[in-house]
């Protein structure tokens, strides 16, 4: 069976991404992580996110992926150690001496990061004889080369489908640390490549526009079939820094669509599944390189294209069956009137148009405008707990 798996910056965002159908969630802790600006898990949150992930059958990796200079590898040991009694299911790791030092002190699984490049047959192949049971793949592959490498290795195969896309090899890049002296190797990115530059000579502008280097974030929908019957072992989102709706949204739209096509063969229409993503506050998408080298319709240059979403209204909190009284943590604006969807952590949706609202006092409100203001409105249905509101 194939893996979903999906990013989570704090407990709520894990809990989230499970109920709403990813097989395991990757996490990064306060030590030894890329995400230096996510809500990093203590050992404590791991300990519970463990739990949590286990009695439903699934899984915990922790990410101890930077490229580390020799102080900061400072208790390594008893960190790597602190995840093992923690029973995480693997930890996520580029650097050799991480590794090392993994195989020597714990049992811990090991994946390799795509921060290594693994980019061919005898590269994976290596670091499995290494001891290394999956290795992510490098994003600068096609599908079909993909395909062609898996028939020729060992370990369990990663591929990224959704989200950021570095513009630097592999995500190693050094803008942000010449720039801004923030290392993007070691959790520091100020996503340098985002920023908007002008060519220059002898300080007078020689360019007519403003550009960037960013490419378009990755989309990888119409891929998902050909990947599934490559023999891919896990499907990869990408996004700690992302907001409940998005990692609700966008493991429960891959999740339809792999559920569909296992059981299926075949997938139709990718048309109701785009039109889902398109509900997240996602940035111009590409299926980057898993068609072929990258044209310029695959990057931005000339423009950001960031597209906040207030669709995402509530957060469901409970629900009374006995008064059909559903209790919202309020998160954007909404008003009485409007037609709302419920998605369910289950994938299904179903709307309604809202009649009746009251704050926890029970007085009675027209709009709810104050983010997680506790509101109680009328939903003739019931719905479940961590259910999404959105504006139809």
């Amino acid at each position: 069976m194939i893996e979903l798996l999906a990013p989570a910056g704090d407990l709520e965002k894990l809990k989230i991404a499970l109920m709403y159908g990813a097989d395991a969630v990757f996490i990064g802790g306060q030590d030894f992580s890329l995400r230096a600006r996510a809500s990093n898990f203590t050992l404590d949150d791991i300990l519970e996110a463990t739990t949590f992930a286990h009695l439903k059958g699934k899984k915990i990796y922790v990410t101890t992926n930077i490229i580390p200079h020799e102080e900061d590898l400072f208790g390594i040991i008893e960190y790597l150690k602190a995840l093992e009694e923690r029973n995480v299911d693997a930890i996520i790791s580029a650097s050799p001496s991480i590794i090392d030092t993994a195989l020597k002190h714990t049992n811990l699984e090991i994946h390799l990061s795509t921060q290594q490049s693994a980019l061919n047959a005898e590269a994976v192949n290596f670091w499995y004889d290494q001891g290394i049971t999956r290795v992510v793949l490098a994003r600068e592959l096609d599908k079909q080369q993909i395909k062609k490498l898996i028939s020729k290795t060992k370990a369990d195969i990663e591929v990224f489908i959704h989200g950021g896309m570095c513009m630097s090899y592999s995500g190693r890049c050094s803008l942000s640390n010449t720039m801004t002296d923030r290392d993007a190797n070691r959790g520091g990115c100020a996503h340098s490549c985002r920023w908007n530059y002008e060519l220059a000579q002898d300080g007078k502008s020689v360019s007519n526009q403003m550009f960037s280097m960013s490419s378009k974030d990755l989309e990888a929908l119409e891929q998902i079939p050909y990947l599934i019957d490559s023999n891919v072992s896990a499907l990869k989102i990408e996004g700690r820094m992302k907001s409940l709706h998005y990692i609700a949204t966008v493991v429960s739209t891959y999740r339809k669509l792999i559920d569909t096509y296992l059981r299926v063969g075949e997938i139709n229409d990718y048309h109701p599944y785009l039109l889902e993503l398109q509900k997240a506050e996602n940035r111009l998408v590409s299926f980057g390189y898993l068609e072929g080298m990258p044209g310029i319709e695959q990057l931005l240059y000339d423009r950001r294209s960031e597209q906040p979403s207030q669709l995402f209204i509530g957060l469901v909190k409970g629900y009374d069956q006995k008064t059909q009284t559903a209790f919202i943590e309020q998160r954007n604006y909404f008003e009485i009137g409007q037609e709302i969807e419920i998605l369910n952590p289950n994938g299904s949706e179903k709307s309604f148009i809202l009649k009746e609202m009251t704050d926890e006092n029970g007085e009675h409100l027209d709009v709810a405008r104050h983010p997680q203001q506790i509101v109680k409105i009328h939903i003739p249905f019931e719905v479940e707990p961590y259910a999404m509101l959105r504006k139809k």
